[in-house]
């Protein structure tokens, strides 16, 4: 399985400090490699690198979630007329790790059944509520937009080391830590200075790095592609991580 080969991976970058490793297919005959892989080859050879005699640096990449939003069969949330499809929602349908070549079947599916729920009960909504107009007479114009593109930054950083491939309980609790310090910057710079759509994605960034870090730090077992070294075996029954408001 791909998580497999990716936790390998990892591990060998992070046990000693690599930036890559290298995946080498030139003992197979350059025609083979050709046939097999020609749009890998093609675009390796457009970065000076000639895969049938030469190793790939490779890293790892992303695989897929396998958890989010809760829905139903019509892709409902527990929210009335919201509705989620594909990676961002925890559909069941993939349960613990994803096989390969099933994720855009999933959106097509539960989009589809979505679309279809929507105009069943599209004549009984009632018309949404009017939006309070918009106070940013006690706030100004920020002048160091440099915060959000270095909290971004950041984010992207610890979620990738602390709550990437390889899990543990040590290191869940310093992303835990940061998110909490970032919320506190983040929530004071939302409330002096004018608000952004980089700002707004940045605080929901947070809360959603947030909620995938307390629901790993209450799995205490590995299973599929949720791995942590301090849990690494799967416990005969599945325990519920599901974070309820």
């Amino acid at each position: 399985p791909r998580d497999v080969v990716a936790r390998a991976i990892d591990a060998e970058i992070k046990r000693d400090g690599l930036d890559y490793v290298h995946l080498d297919i030139s003992h197979q005959p350059p025609e083979f490699v050709r046939e097999h892989f020609p749009n890998i080859y093609e675009k390796l050879i457009g970065l000076g690198i000639d895969m049938t005699r030469q190793p790939i640096p490779v890293v790892p990449a992303q695989h897929y979630t396998c958890g989010g939003v809760v829905i139903d069969r019509a892709g409902r949330t527990d929210l009335p007329h919201l509705y989620a499809a594909g990676e961002v929602s925890q559909s069941g349908l993939h349960g613990a790790n994803r096989l390969a070549s099933n994720s855009l079947l999933e959106c097509f599916v539960f989009g589809e059944a979505a679309a279809a729920d929507i105009a069943r009960s599209w004549d009984d909504l009632a018309p949404p509520p009017a939006i309070r107009p918009w106070d940013e007479s006690r706030v100004t114009h920020s002048d160091e937009e440099v915060v959000i593109k270095q909290n971004w930054t950041e984010i992207r950083r610890f979620m990738w080391n602390y709550v990437g491939i390889v899990r543990s309980t040590k290191r869940l609790e310093r992303a835990q830590h940061r998110i909490q310090m970032l919320r506190e910057e983040v929530n004071d710079y939302y409330g002096h200075f004018r608000v952004t759509p980089d700002l707004i994605e940045l605080r929901n960034l947070l809360e959603s790095a947030d909620l995938i870090v307390r629901s790993a730090l209450h799995r205490k077992e590995s299973r599929g592609l949720h791995y942590t070294i301090d849990y690494p075996e799967t416990l005969a029954e599945a325990v519920d991580t599901i974070l309820v408001p």
